[in-house]
């Protein structure tokens, strides 16, 4: 099965102090071999912030 599950976690919110967010999201593992990199919704920082992959 190609697809698979990752959680990605804000990049900012740990050196600002603040909880992270996090998200779950689906990559395909033949096609996108590195880690994943979004830009989401922080809700703690109430702002857009790039999102990495973690596991």
């Amino acid at each position: 099965m190609p697809r698979e599950i990752v959680t990605i976690e804000c990049t900012e919110a740990r050196k600002e102090g603040k909880s992270p967010s996090r998200y779950t999201t689906t990559r395909n593992k033949k096609l996108m071999t590195e880690k994943v990199e979004l830009m989401k919704f922080n809700k703690h920082l109430r702002r857009h912030t790039l999102h990495r992959e973690i596991k």
